[in-house]
């Protein structure tokens, strides 16, 4: 594992992307290699401190690089260096004369959409570049607040794992996986603060009252808004602290931006038309795919939208009137089941998957996170570029998926009816 990050860092440093993908792909046989050993694990306190330390190791030169598969950490650094100045960061894009004084050579010339775009991420999000900023606004300060997040996220982990009777060793499904190495350590994503506040929801649903529970899904909410579709997953029947307490949260932490006006949103809006996250369709992959074989030019993808939405709220009304003893199945259902309606054009959005599978390892989900990476392989721009060889790709990552997932169902219906669901 070592010596292919140490290959991975060269990959990526030298822009050879498609060298790196390959890496990143030994990586994930290794990996599962590793996790077939681990998986029934001995109660070795001195194994999970290997795993452990080996986690640590991987990371360390990875922190150290120069982030090279995105921009996106700048853009963090920017915005808690405008808020540690007292500005709002949804108020003005980073090229406006208001901003300029806070210009520099290393920050401001890598911001991508610098010059038209204002900030996209809600408010936890940015509370946290605010804190990170006192403690340096430099990229490498960034990484590091990421790797302790990634840490914290691992205690609750090992924690869901002995409240679930489960050998500890199997927090290396977490903190091997390929992914979170070259997307936080690597890359900064703040994806890594959602990874904390999922697992500390996961713990937090046998061990925090429930409307706290209820402000730590909001957290992760309002880092990026995904995690909002797991919230059924934890409801209680006819208990309403959750989701008035997670109300509450999205709308107190909103209060301190407000006087952004309509900005408050920031670029949310511009970033879903670029991605095409709207009625054109040109984003999801199962509206192109279907392109792909139906005479379907012209009618709007407004339809498969609807769609996607009332099969997840059928879903999670399902699941709130009948609750599950296992939210952490629900949970992770109700999130795989979004993630690829959705189909993200970036690997760093399936990361926050993985917690899941330290607790329902579905092979399924095990090839998605894995086989992201591949996303890579498309050209990035300003606008998605929804080309052949696009659907190329996302088919190799989604097809597997969709065959190992059947496999993942009627293994879970034998267990049910054998009388083990775990």
């Amino acid at each position: 594992m070592f010596v292919l990050v140490a290959l991975g860092l060269l990959a990526e440093q030298h822009g050879a992307i498609g060298w790196f993908v390959a890496v990143a792909l030994a990586q994930g046989a290794v990996y599962l290699a590793a996790v077939a050993l681990a998986w029934r694990g001995g109660g070795s306190r001195g194994a999970v401190l290997l795993i452990l330390a080996a986690a640590a190791f991987f990371r360390l030169p990875i922190v150290l690089s120069p982030p090279a598969l995105s921009s996106d950490i700048f853009r963090y650094v920017w915005d808690g260096r405008v808020q540690a100045s007292g500005i709002n960061p949804y108020r003005f894009i980073p090229n406006d004369p208001h901003l300029a004084d806070l210009r520099d050579a290393a920050i401001f010339p890598n911001i991508n959409r610098n010059n038209y775009a204002r900030t996209i991420y809600p408010p936890v999000a940015e509370a946290f570049f605010l804190a990170v900023a006192y403690l340096g606004t430099s990229v490498t300060a960034m990484k590091v607040a990421m790797a302790a997040c990634e840490a914290a996220a691992i205690y609750f982990l090992l924690e869901l794992l002995r409240d679930r009777a489960l050998p500890a060793e199997r927090v290396l499904i977490y903190a091997w996986h390929p992914l979170p190495l070259w997307e936080f350590a690597g890359s900064g994503h703040v994806d890594a603060l959602v990874v904390l506040f999922v697992s500390a929801a996961l713990w937090g649903r046998r061990h925090l009252p429930q409307w706290l529970l209820g402000v730590v899904l909001a957290g992760g909410t309002l880092v990026k808004f995904f995690p909002a579709v797991t919230l059924p997953a934890f409801y209680r029947r006819g208990d309403w602290q959750v989701p008035l307490a997670f109300a509450l949260t999205v709308v107190l932490a909103y209060l301190p931006y407000l006087d952004a006006g309509s900005n408050v949103l920031g670029f949310l809006g511009g970033y879903a038309g670029e991605e095409g996250f709207d009625r054109s369709g040109s984003g999801f992959y199962l509206w192109r795919l279907l392109g792909a074989g139906l005479p379907i030019a012209g009618v709007s993808a407004g339809y498969y939208i609807a769609a996607a939405a009332a099969i997840l709220s059928a879903l999670a009304v399902r699941m709130m009137l009948v609750p599950s003893a296992d939210a952490v199945a629900g949970a992770a259902i109700l999130a795989t089941l979004f993630t690829v309606m959705v189909s993200p054009h970036y690997a760093w959005y399936f990361a926050w998957l993985i917690v899941f599978l330290c607790l329902v390892p579905w092979l399924s989900l095990f090839w998605l996170t894995l086989a992201s990476v591949m996303l890579y392989l498309v050209p990035v721009g300003s606008h998605l570029v929804a080309n052949d060889d696009r659907l190329l790709v996302e088919s190799v990552i989604y097809g597997p998926f969709a065959a190992l997932a059947c496999f993942d169902f009627a293994r879970r219906q034998s267990r049910s009816v054998g009388g083990d669901d775990r």
